[in-house]
């Protein structure tokens, strides 16, 4: 049973306690991440004497023990002091109170898209004069302490100097705890204003200095369990707390780091297997919950070929799992005998995609197919390379990308893929669900509009894999430099030609009519006809090509160059449908529904093109 104390404490004292090192962050807790809006309004409603909810802190000491790092933006001369208190709740209101109070910096906080900006604060005291104090009264300006509008040309309110901040009347939120320099600087240019300043200090700044914040102290004595249990119930800056941030606590309980074994930590010089595994461009949205996902999996996989060999049946046999609660289950012995396996397993997920031809994490259909591909490759290791087993895996992944099988919570499924992949590939067993389940009609191909996509970022990726070659260049796309020639995908029969000839633009932006080709053709193709453009890219000079070498690119790209020739999209519809619809076969190793294609197809948005970067 854990103690606690229910008390008060005066903000200048414990904002003066962060800053001495003596309050401070246990270093699993996640980064600041209040933006300008929160800030100010945190501001207003201290001004105003509002509540703004308990903190809670933890008394160090005890047995259980966390890894520590300062509050943000506070630094020290010397090495850092050893806290006498951890913050377990309420990080962001009191980071916020300290930057914006206790610092001579400018706030690191974010605008209202995410972004990091910059900012000092001020209090307009005639505003804050006038009536009841509101967020009007509360103004953020850039490092030069300046306001400025019409993108940044014109300075409506220069704050730049004490003189000036005088003079404008706005007090510097920095000086709010202790006001005396400015008070002189006050004196010395805009001594007229004294009486109201001094009315200004009764009314707010007073109010910031004698501000009582809630705390609830946990005493040393605190166990491991309910310091989890803490930390899975409170709810940080409306945010809740990631399974990560969960598992973060329960290992740093243990003297185990797991930020810095997956984001890696400058300051202790030790490097992450986030940093390792996104140098492969297929992995950059890797997620750590992925990571701890695939571990889950191993572990509960492991558990129950254990109670299954123990002769356990029924309820009592583990279920092979990556839910939150399996997660949460692991035990750091369990993550240690796993990490450096599933890092090993997600690397060789990167091998494996490659070979199916998705080089970067854009294209990749769905993140969440990592886990349970890295989870059954930990398991074959080197085998996964063996034909037979290789021809399994491949049908597996492409059954689950065409099938659109990952959308959404999918949890269920990815413990399901290890199991019976496992079972098929080892013992010859059924064949996995994701296979028989995986469906796809004809008609698919006709909807199939939308770059995100699951299923349209793999048909664009099986032409690729198939051996396409670009119009211009030349060159199928293994052979391409990225990083020099963009591709992406673009229409056949050009969007302003099909508008002219009438044809819908949910009947011309179906993946029928788009291919990947460099940047370089598309703008040769301009929103000519086909016949014209091909003429066009065959007479450069730069590629000099005669109609059967064009005819054999276009065929590469399951195009008939009949129908581009005479210009008939009709007939182009058709062939390349079918075309398509065997290559989709082939992956996916079944035959699909053969549906008659709808007589109108209605418009879906279309995104802008982007082009592939390594």
């Amino acid at each position: 049973m854990s103690n606690f104390d229910s008390t008060k404490i005066a903000l200048p004292d414990i904002i003066r306690d962060i800053i001495a090192g003596k309050v401070q962050l246990p270093d699993f807790q996640r980064g600041w991440v209040w933006d300008d809006i929160h800030v100010r309004s945190l501001l207003v409603s201290i001004a105003r004497a509002f509540p703004v909810g308990a903190v809670m802190l933890l008394e160090t000491g005890g047995n259980v023990r966390f890894q520590v790092r300062p509050v943000e933006g506070v630094t020290f001369n010397s090495a850092i002091p050893d806290p006498e208190k951890l913050i377990l709740d309420g990080q962001q209101r009191l980071t916020s109170l300290t930057q914006v109070l206790a610092l001579n910096t400018p706030v690191r906080t974010f605008d209202e898209k995410g972004k990091p900006i910059n900012r000092y604060y001020y209090i307009d005291i005639n505003a804050a004069l006038e009536g009841d104090m509101t967020e009007d009264a509360v103004i953020a300006v850039e490092e030069d302490r300046k306001l400025k509008t019409n993108f940044g040309r014109d300075v409506v309110l220069d704050l730049s100097t004490p003189q000036k901040e005088c003079e404008a009347f706005y007090f510097p939120c920095n000086q709010i705890m202790n006001s005396d320099a400015w008070e002189e600087y006050l004196q010395e240019h805009a001594k007229d204003k004294f009486g109201a300043y001094m009315q200004f200090r009764k009314k707010v700044l007073n109010t910031f200095r004698s501000y009582l914040l809630p705390v609830i102290s946990l005493d040393k004595t605190t166990s491991k369990e309910a310091v989890c249990l803490v930390f899975e119930k409170v709810n940080t800056g409306g945010v809740p707390l990631s399974v990560f941030e969960l598992v973060t606590a329960s290992f740093a309980t243990d003297s185990y780091n797991l930020r810095d074994d997956w984001f890696g930590s400058k300051l202790r010089g030790v490097e992450g297997r986030e940093q390792r595994l996104k140098k492969e461009p297929i992995l950059q949205t890797l997620e750590p919950t992925d990571y701890l996902q695939a571990i889950a999996l191993l572990h509960t996989y492991d558990k129950r070929l254990t109670d299954i060999a123990a002769g356990k049946t029924g309820k009592a046999v583990a279920a092979v799992s990556a839910k939150r609660v399996a997660i949460l289950d692991l035990e750091l012995e369990d993550y240690t005998r796993w990490a450096d396996e599933v890092e090993k397993g997600f690397l060789l997920a990167a091998k494996f995609l490659r070979k199916e031809c998705f080089l970067v994490a854009r294209d990749l259909p769905y993140r969440t197919q990592l886990v349970p591909i890295a989870a059954i490759l930990v398991k074959l290791k080197e085998r996964w390379l063996e034909p037979k087993i290789y021809e399994k895996l491949s049908q597996w992944f492409w059954c689950g990308v065409l099938g659109e099988l990952y959308n959404g919570a999918v949890e269920t499924r990815v413990g399901v893929d290890l199991e019976e992949m496992m079972a098929w590939i080892d013992h010859d067993g059924e064949i996995p669900r994701t296979i028989y389940e995986a469906n796809f009609s004809a008609s698919r191909l006709h909807t199939l509009r939308s770059r995100l996509s699951a299923a349209y970022k793999g048909i664009n990726i099986l032409v690729l894999r198939d051996g396409s070659k670009d119009f211009f260049w030349k060159a199928t796309v293994q052979e391409l430099d990225f990083e020099e020639v963009a591709l992406d995908i673009h229409h056949i029969f050009p969007r302003t030609w099909c508008e002219e000839q009438g044809i819908k633009p949910g009947v011309y932006n179906s993946i029928i009519n788009k291919t990947p080709i460099s940047y370089k053709a598309n703008r040769m193709i301009g929103g000519k006809a086909p016949s014209k453009y091909l003429q066009s890219i065959q007479n450069h000079k730069q590629v000099g090509l005669a109609d059967a070498q064009m005819d054999q690119i276009l065929e590469s790209h399951r195009i008939d160059p009949s129908m581009l020739r005479a210009d008939n999209f009709q007939g182009f519809m058709e062939n390349r449908a079918q075309k398509l619809l065997t290559l989709i076969e082939q992956a996916m190793g079944k035959k699909v529904h053969q549906e008659a294609a709808p007589s109108e197809a209605e418009p879906e948005e279309e995104y802008p093109a982007r082009e592939i970067a390594a």
